[in-house]
């Protein structure tokens, strides 16, 4: 139950339209982070509300900060975004994509991908 809890903590976190952004900024910038300041200009939101959102997500443990000079860089932590996507969609259908369609992410996509390439190659 405490696995829920945590999990359900970081949704809430995610759970704003500013912090959902924010996060997607952060992931698409990848390990290295970003500025608080980039954030802003990024997201359209003001140096106060991006502090605020960023404490936010700091408190879920969804991002992770660092200072580099006279900045301080944020960075998502992609660790804590795989556990908790893997803990709500881990057990999708129980591996069978006729349950949930040909997007199941619990199947082997890259098996069916080289098995279509062995036939295209036979023809």
């Amino acid at each position: 139950m405490d696995r829920d809890n945590s999990v359900s903590q970081k949704l809430a976190a995610l759970g704003h339209p500013a912090r959902l952004k924010i996060i997607r900024l952060l992931v698409q910038a990848g390990p290295d982070g970003i500025p608080a300041g980039k954030l802003g200009e990024a997201s359209g939101l003001a140096p106060n509300a991006v502090t605020f959102h960023l404490q936010k997500l700091a408190h879920a443990g969804l991002i992770r900060s660092r200072r580099q000079g006279q900045f301080i860089l944020y960075s998502a932590e992609f660790d804590t975004l795989l556990d908790m996507t893997q803990m709500l969609i881990g057990d999708c259908c129980a591996g069978s994509p006729d349950k949930c369609g040909e997007r199941c992410p619990t199947t082997d996509a890259s098996a069916g991908h080289a098995a279509d390439d062995e036939v295209r190659t036979k023809r």
